[in-house]
């Protein structure tokens, strides 16, 4: 929608800038008053004004857009950079703990041929649940221990 409302106004200010240069090109407009740019003196009739103003609003719109383009464009680089530092670190973070939770599970079995090679439980009077006592431990991690 606002791409074509873009174009319509762009259509129109194409139409206009053509009819003012076209009714103003006769020598009854003529420029009669000195009319210098930079200490350039401009000949010609007001038609011929009109189309440098419209040359020189084209390019500052030009210009305008550039830096607009520009001013915008940084930030999302910087954002994309951003948005993939995170993704790689919350990677890692995941990674390591799924690395943590491989060696506790590694571990636990161990303890528990241990223990009963010499006769007695690691963890006093308890016994080893199923998953050799990972459900005892779940607090230490921040979860709540499972019913037993």
């Amino acid at each position: 929608m606002i791409v074509i409302l873009g174009l319509i106004i762009l259509i129109a200010a194409v139409v206009v800038g053509v009819a003012g240069v076209l009714t103003n090109s006769a020598s009854g407009h003529e420029l009669t008053g000195g009319f210098s740019v930079f200490g350039h003196g401009m000949t010609g009739s007001t038609g011929t004004l009109f189309l440098y103003g419209i040359i020189v609003g084209a390019a500052a719109l030009f210009g305008l857009i550039l830096l607009l383009t520009g001013a915008r464009g940084r930030p999302s680089r910087r954002g994309s950079v951003s948005r993939r530092g995170v993704k790689q670190s919350r990677g890692e973070t995941a990674s390591a703990g799924r690395d943590r939770d491989d060696l506790v599970d590694g571990r636990e079995p161990a303890r528990a041929e241990d223990a009963n090679a010499r006769g007695n439980s690691p963890h006093g009077d308890r016994t080893l649940t199923p998953d050799g006592g990972r459900r005892s431990r779940l607090h230490l991690f921040g979860h709540r221990s499972a019913p037993q």
